[in-house]
């Protein structure tokens, strides 16, 4: 089994020299021990699935927020669709890490992260899967499946994915699709220009477009709620630096953007 599948499999470990060998193994090892004794970080791995004569868990990342309940709001954070590329899912788990850290940017929120989507990839080496663009409602990758037996079974109120995009982007481009929010008013944004200031974006609203065909809401009806949908596309051609400060700083104030509308459902 190689380093990065040993790091999928939540009652093992990565050895010293192949966590350096394999740092997005390595960050995923360390965030399975940071959960041993997180009050708010859990890991809750997907699987396992099979992939010729390996075996791999699809990662999952459990928070809840103080003061959670089972009315909380849900939201899942899906990274890492394709291995090649693993920006995007280590941002992810400098993001939980962040929450582990400092709770309160989560308040009384149950959230999911899905760092490594494309885990067949990763353990097997495989060549682009297009797994961001695969339909969640028909003949999909096995991690796709999981991905929506997991969305029924939850039934996350919003979707949020982070996606690399080309060389020559400039720009950060954010998207929205599906409804706002369950029953909150459509006049409340998901994330407006002050979540996004000091970082270059161009917003892509596509909310009353037709139905999706690809990703979590290509299944929506099939969900207990109808869900949202934010992307975050950072520029194929920033550093790794850059890459995580973006997602990591817009999330995180996006997060508390979704308290405000949790609390605001509350009092309706």
């Amino acid at each position: 089994m190689t380093a990065g599948a040993t790091a999928m499999n939540a009652h093992s470990r990565l050895p010293a020299d192949a966590a350096r060998r394999d740092p997005l193994g390595a960050d995923l090892s360390a965030l399975y021990e940071l959960s041993q004794n997180s009050r708010y970080v859990f890991a809750s791995p997907l699987g396992p699935l099979a992939f010729g004569a390996t075996q791999a868990y699809l990662p999952r990342f459990v928070f809840f927020g103080p003061n959670a309940c089972d009315e909380s709001w849900r939201a899942a954070f899906l990274a890492g669709f394709d291995h090649r590329d693993v920006r995007a899912s280590r941002a992810l788990v400098a993001l939980v890490r962040r929450l582990a850290a400092d709770s309160e940017t989560g308040h009384a929120l149950n959230l999911s992260f899905f760092p490594l989507v494309d885990i067949g990839g990763f353990v097997a080496n495989s060549p682009d899967r297009r797994l961001s663009a695969a339909h969640w409602g028909r003949e999909s990758p096995p991690e796709i499946v999981l991905l929506e037996r997991d969305a029924r079974a939850r039934g996350y109120h919003g979707f949020v994915r982070i996606e690399t995009g080309h060389a020559d982007d400039e720009l950060i481009r954010v998207r929205v699709r599906g409804p706002s929010c369950g029953a909150l008013s459509p006049d409340l944004e998901l994330i407006t220009s002050e979540e996004t200031r000091s970082f270059p974006v161009r917003f892509e609203s596509a909310a009353g477009a037709e139905a999706p065909i690809d990703g979590p809401l290509s299944a929506s009806d099939d969900y207990p709620v109808s869900p949202f949908e934010l992307t975050l596309c950072i520029p194929g051609a920033w550093s790794d630096d850059a890459y995580e400060h973006a997602a990591v700083t817009l999330l995180e104030r996006f997060l508390r953007r979704y308290r405000a509308f949790q609390a605001y459902g509350q009092h309706l």
